[in-house]
Protein backbone atom coordinates (compact mmCIF):
# COMPACT_ATOMS: atom_id res chain seq x y z
CA UNK A 1 0.00 0.00 0.00
CA UNK A 2 1.38 3.41 -0.90
CA UNK A 3 1.25 6.20 1.66
CA UNK A 4 -0.05 9.81 0.35
CA UNK A 5 0.99 12.11 3.11
CA UNK A 6 4.53 12.35 4.56
CA UNK A 7 6.43 14.37 6.72
CA UNK A 8 10.02 14.75 6.43
CA UNK A 9 12.43 16.25 9.06
CA UNK A 10 14.69 18.26 7.18
CA UNK A 11 15.96 21.91 6.21
CA UNK A 12 13.75 23.24 3.34
CA UNK A 13 15.64 22.69 0.56
CA UNK A 14 17.06 19.22 1.38
CA UNK A 15 13.77 18.32 2.38
CA UNK A 16 12.33 19.41 -1.31
CA UNK A 17 14.87 17.73 -2.97
CA UNK A 18 13.93 14.22 -0.91
CA UNK A 19 9.90 14.99 -1.79
CA UNK A 20 11.35 15.20 -5.64
CA UNK A 21 13.16 12.53 -5.69
CA UNK A 22 10.68 10.21 -4.55
CA UNK A 23 8.60 11.87 -6.56
CA UNK A 24 10.72 10.66 -9.74
CA UNK A 25 11.70 7.44 -8.38
CA UNK A 26 7.75 6.20 -6.94
CA UNK A 27 5.21 7.76 -9.58
CA UNK A 28 7.91 8.14 -12.46
CA UNK A 29 7.53 11.91 -12.66
CA UNK A 30 9.56 14.18 -14.25
CA UNK A 31 10.60 16.98 -11.73
CA UNK A 32 11.60 19.73 -13.87
CA UNK A 33 8.69 21.98 -15.02
CA UNK A 34 6.50 19.99 -14.02
CA UNK A 35 3.48 21.46 -12.92
CA UNK A 36 1.62 19.27 -11.11
CA UNK A 37 4.87 19.13 -9.10
CA UNK A 38 3.95 21.74 -6.41
CA UNK A 39 6.61 23.34 -4.17
CA UNK A 40 5.30 26.21 -1.25
CA UNK A 41 8.15 27.88 1.06
CA UNK A 42 6.93 29.25 4.25
CA UNK A 43 8.55 30.86 7.31
CA UNK A 44 5.17 30.33 9.36
CA UNK A 45 2.82 28.03 8.08
CA UNK A 46 -0.74 29.75 9.14
CA UNK A 47 -4.42 28.68 8.43
CA UNK A 48 -4.88 30.71 5.30
CA UNK A 49 -1.68 28.66 4.20
CA UNK A 50 -3.20 25.45 4.76
CA UNK A 51 -6.31 26.61 3.07
CA UNK A 52 -4.31 26.95 0.25
CA UNK A 53 -2.86 23.48 0.16
CA UNK A 54 -6.31 22.27 0.49
CA UNK A 55 -7.59 24.41 -2.41
CA UNK A 56 -4.65 23.28 -4.56
CA UNK A 57 -5.09 19.86 -3.66
CA UNK A 58 -8.50 19.58 -4.70
CA UNK A 59 -7.69 20.38 -8.40
CA UNK A 60 -6.97 18.15 -11.16
CA UNK A 61 -4.28 17.62 -12.49
CA UNK A 62 -2.81 18.83 -15.59
CA UNK A 63 -0.66 16.43 -17.04
CA UNK A 64 -0.86 12.95 -15.71
CA UNK A 65 -2.81 11.22 -12.98
CA UNK A 66 -0.85 12.48 -9.78
CA UNK A 67 -0.27 15.66 -8.48
CA UNK A 68 2.44 16.21 -5.65
CA UNK A 69 2.04 19.39 -2.83
CA UNK A 70 5.65 20.12 -0.95
CA UNK A 71 5.18 22.34 1.75
CA UNK A 72 8.01 23.66 3.61
CA UNK A 73 8.12 26.07 6.77
CA UNK A 74 10.05 26.85 9.58
CA UNK A 75 6.94 26.76 11.96
CA UNK A 76 3.57 25.62 11.67
CA UNK A 77 1.40 27.07 14.16
CA UNK A 78 -0.77 24.80 15.54
CA UNK A 79 -4.20 26.26 14.49
CA UNK A 80 -3.08 25.45 10.72
CA UNK A 81 -1.86 21.82 11.41
CA UNK A 82 -5.53 21.02 12.40
CA UNK A 83 -6.94 23.05 9.45
CA UNK A 84 -4.80 19.94 7.44
CA UNK A 85 -6.05 17.11 9.49
CA UNK A 86 -9.06 16.14 6.84
CA UNK A 87 -6.58 16.94 3.75
CA UNK A 88 -4.10 14.56 5.05
CA UNK A 89 -6.36 11.56 6.37
CA UNK A 90 -7.71 11.72 3.27
CA UNK A 91 -6.36 13.40 0.33
CA UNK A 92 -7.80 13.40 -2.69
CA UNK A 93 -7.42 10.27 -5.44
CA UNK A 94 -3.54 10.88 -6.95
CA UNK A 95 -2.32 13.62 -4.73
CA UNK A 96 0.67 13.06 -2.37
CA UNK A 97 1.04 15.41 0.27
CA UNK A 98 4.67 16.23 1.91
CA UNK A 99 5.44 18.65 5.14
CA UNK A 100 8.92 19.28 5.45
CA UNK A 101 9.86 20.97 8.57
CA UNK A 102 13.76 21.41 10.62
CA UNK A 103 11.74 19.82 13.57
CA UNK A 104 9.52 17.21 14.53
CA UNK A 105 9.35 18.42 18.18
CA UNK A 106 6.22 20.58 17.81
CA UNK A 107 4.32 18.22 15.25
CA UNK A 108 0.76 17.40 16.83
CA UNK A 109 0.28 14.01 17.55
CA UNK A 110 -2.77 14.31 15.70
CA UNK A 111 -1.06 15.09 12.19
CA UNK A 112 2.05 12.60 13.20
CA UNK A 113 -0.88 9.87 13.27
CA UNK A 114 -1.94 10.82 9.66
CA UNK A 115 1.57 11.17 8.26
CA UNK A 116 4.36 8.84 6.94
CA UNK A 117 7.69 9.87 8.18
CA UNK A 118 9.84 9.43 5.72
CA UNK A 119 13.53 8.88 6.14
CA UNK A 120 16.44 11.26 5.20
CA UNK A 121 18.89 9.92 2.99
CA UNK A 122 22.46 9.06 4.42
CA UNK A 123 24.08 12.19 3.45
CA UNK A 124 21.61 13.99 5.12
CA UNK A 125 24.20 16.28 7.39
CA UNK A 126 22.24 14.71 10.67
CA UNK A 127 25.89 15.01 12.81
CA UNK A 128 26.47 18.50 11.71
CA UNK A 129 22.46 19.60 12.97
CA UNK A 130 23.20 17.45 16.09
CA UNK A 131 26.60 19.06 17.03
CA UNK A 132 24.58 22.64 16.45
CA UNK A 133 21.85 21.80 18.91
CA UNK A 134 24.37 20.35 21.51
CA UNK A 135 26.91 23.38 20.99
CA UNK A 136 23.81 25.99 21.73
CA UNK A 137 22.59 23.81 24.66
CA UNK A 138 26.33 23.25 26.71
CA UNK A 139 26.58 27.59 25.90
CA UNK A 140 23.52 28.02 27.22
CA UNK A 141 23.82 25.73 30.26
CA UNK A 142 27.41 26.84 31.40
CA UNK A 143 26.69 29.99 31.09
CA UNK A 144 27.35 32.56 34.31
CA UNK A 145 23.90 34.18 35.52
CA UNK A 146 24.65 37.56 33.50
CA UNK A 147 25.62 35.67 30.55
CA UNK A 148 22.56 33.47 30.97
CA UNK A 149 20.10 35.94 31.10
CA UNK A 150 21.93 38.34 28.18
CA UNK A 151 21.40 34.87 26.26
CA UNK A 152 17.70 34.49 27.04
CA UNK A 153 17.17 38.58 26.60
CA UNK A 154 18.40 38.15 23.00
CA UNK A 155 16.71 34.86 22.06
CA UNK A 156 12.85 36.48 23.63
CA UNK A 157 13.68 39.89 20.96
CA UNK A 158 14.04 40.67 17.35
CA UNK A 159 13.69 43.33 15.14
CA UNK A 160 11.42 41.73 13.15
CA UNK A 161 9.31 38.89 12.40
CA UNK A 162 12.22 36.59 10.58
CA UNK A 163 14.60 37.72 13.18
CA UNK A 164 12.17 36.61 15.88
CA UNK A 165 11.82 33.23 14.41
CA UNK A 166 14.94 32.68 13.86
CA UNK A 167 15.59 33.29 17.84
CA UNK A 168 13.03 31.18 18.38
CA UNK A 169 14.56 28.54 16.85
CA UNK A 170 17.90 28.98 17.80
CA UNK A 171 15.63 28.64 21.59
CA UNK A 172 14.21 24.97 20.10
CA UNK A 173 17.37 23.92 19.87
CA UNK A 174 18.79 25.04 22.86
CA UNK A 175 15.91 23.21 24.58
CA UNK A 176 16.31 19.90 22.50
CA UNK A 177 19.94 19.92 23.27
CA UNK A 178 19.05 19.89 27.50
CA UNK A 179 16.63 17.26 26.99
CA UNK A 180 19.20 15.01 25.32
CA UNK A 181 21.93 15.72 28.44
CA UNK A 182 19.10 15.20 30.53
CA UNK A 183 18.36 11.82 28.86
CA UNK A 184 22.33 10.68 28.85
CA UNK A 185 22.30 11.82 32.80
CA UNK A 186 19.01 10.02 33.66
CA UNK A 187 20.70 6.96 32.10
CA UNK A 188 23.63 7.50 34.27
CA UNK A 189 22.36 8.69 37.74
CA UNK A 190 18.76 8.15 38.12
CA UNK A 191 18.53 11.57 39.47
CA UNK A 192 14.70 12.70 40.33
CA UNK A 193 15.66 16.02 39.60
CA UNK A 194 16.68 15.33 36.26
CA UNK A 195 13.30 13.47 35.74
CA UNK A 196 11.18 16.31 36.38
CA UNK A 197 13.42 18.22 34.45
CA UNK A 198 12.66 16.26 31.09
CA UNK A 199 9.06 16.35 32.47
CA UNK A 200 8.76 20.27 32.35
CA UNK A 201 10.90 20.39 29.23
CA UNK A 202 8.14 18.20 27.50
CA UNK A 203 5.43 20.83 28.95
CA UNK A 204 6.69 23.96 27.67
CA UNK A 205 8.41 23.44 24.84
CA UNK A 206 5.25 23.08 22.39
CA UNK A 207 4.43 26.37 23.45
CA UNK A 208 7.30 27.70 21.03
CA UNK A 209 4.80 26.85 18.19
CA UNK A 210 2.09 28.83 18.89
CA UNK A 211 2.19 32.38 17.63
CA UNK A 212 2.83 34.19 20.60
CA UNK A 213 5.78 32.24 22.28
CA UNK A 214 6.80 32.94 25.75
CA UNK A 215 10.30 32.61 24.75
CA UNK A 216 11.63 34.53 28.06
CA UNK A 217 9.38 32.89 30.12
CA UNK A 218 10.29 29.74 28.87
CA UNK A 219 13.95 30.08 28.71
CA UNK A 220 14.14 31.39 32.45
CA UNK A 221 11.73 28.69 33.86
CA UNK A 222 13.94 25.80 32.49
CA UNK A 223 17.35 27.82 34.15
CA UNK A 224 15.84 28.23 37.12
CA UNK A 225 15.70 24.61 37.38
CA UNK A 226 18.27 22.92 35.29
CA UNK A 227 19.69 20.29 37.19
CA UNK A 228 23.25 20.89 38.48
CA UNK A 229 24.82 17.43 37.13
CA UNK A 230 24.00 17.79 33.24
CA UNK A 231 27.56 18.92 32.26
Amino acid sequence: MRHHAFVVEAEAEEGIKIAQEWAARELGMQVPGNPDIITLRHSLFSVEDARRVTELAASAPFLGESKVLIVSAHRAYHEAQNALLKLFEEPPEGVYLFLILPSLGGLLPTLRSRVHVLGTPAAFPAARKAARKAEGAAAFMTAGKEARSALIKKLASGKDEEARRENREEALRIINGMEAAAYAALKKSGDASVTAFLSDIATVRGYLYDRSAPVRMILEHLSLVLPKNLL
